[in-house]
């Protein structure tokens, strides 16, 4: 018998998968969480029936979410990553050799736990092993307003504006943030697809103009999120993520990248009238 997993992405348009089998089904206190098999995208990740993250596609996700920033900050030591439980944005800061502390806190640990056990390929730097990354299961609100002015970088890896990351779009979490960042922090969060998520970006973007004095957006092709086009939120205290890109930097980088470079991240930042026109302030 053919299995196959579908999203919807409006009433009207989804996304479909041949599943294999199920290496994982269960509910936490916060969400329902899943892990499949899948013939295409190999293994895959559902909160509460939509996708987080596959094996095939979430180098895409990771590498955006994180390098932007660190090659950005001309010397980012300390970053926390709130949400993000599979592990992948992690394992994207770690290949900064100049990080010397990664915080993850990720409210839900049966998230971390069925990663570190399915997921061996993104949660490689969170299983315990790395002195340089610390884990924390609580809510990340709460996480930051007991660090404040600690954060060189902090990454939002969230799911939806709905449950447990709800609050997580709301100027006064954004304001949280910025208490929690040094005095020329940044911050970055997914901030979902132009394509259909429209008032949501209207919103976040304000809400996220209220507090930093530099905002931008920038985009990354993800197959298996709704509609492809996704994106994600630069907010600074300091630098801008063009004009203060260390470009030397990132074309020097160590470690190999599977979607960034040093010409997508500029290119990044070019949006398409359409998603200007979303986040217009």
């Amino acid at each position: 018998m053919d299995m196959w997993y579908t999203e919807k992405h409006s009433e009207n348009v989804g996304i479909t998968m041949k599943v294999s089998r199920t290496l994982f089904s269960g509910k936490s206190d916060f969400q329902q969480l899943d892990i499949l098999e899948t013939l295409e995208y190999g293994r895959m990740m559902l909160l509460d029936g939509l996708v987080m993250v596959t094996e095939r596609d979430e180098f895409v996700y990771h590498d955006m979410i994180t390098h932007p920033a660190l090659f950005t900050h001309p010397d980012p030591k300390k970053v926390l990553v709130i949400g993000g439980g599979d592990g992948g944005t992690i394992r994207e800061i770690m290949k900064h050799k100049n990080v010397e502390l990664a915080v993850l806190c990720e409210i839900d640990g049966l998230v971390i736990d069925q990663a570190i056990e399915l997921l061996p390929s993104m949660s490689c730097e969170i299983d315990g092993s790395n002195p340089r990354v610390k884990l924390h299961v609580d809510d990340g609100i709460a996480y930051i307003k007991a660090h404040q002015g600690e954060f060189d970088i902090i990454l939002v890896d969230s799911t939806d504006p709905i449950g447990p990351a709800e609050g997580l779009f709301e100027e006064d979490f954004y304001r949280t943030v910025s208490a929690a960042l040094k005095d020329d922090g940044i911050m970055v969060a997914q901030s979902e697809s132009p394509f259909y998520h429209a008032e949501i970006q209207k919103n976040m973007y304000g809400n996220l103009r209220s507090v930093f004095p530099i905002v931008e957006m920038y985009q990354a092709f993800i197959p298996t999120y709704p509609s492809g086009l996704w994106s994600f939120a630069f907010a600074s205290k300091k630098y801008h993520p063009v004009r203060d890109f260390d470009r030397k930097r990132a074309q020097n980088r160590e470690f190999d990248t599977r979607y960034y470079n040093e010409d997508l991240h500029l290119g990044a930042f070019l949006l398409p009238t359409f998603a200007r026109e979303n986040i217009a302030g």
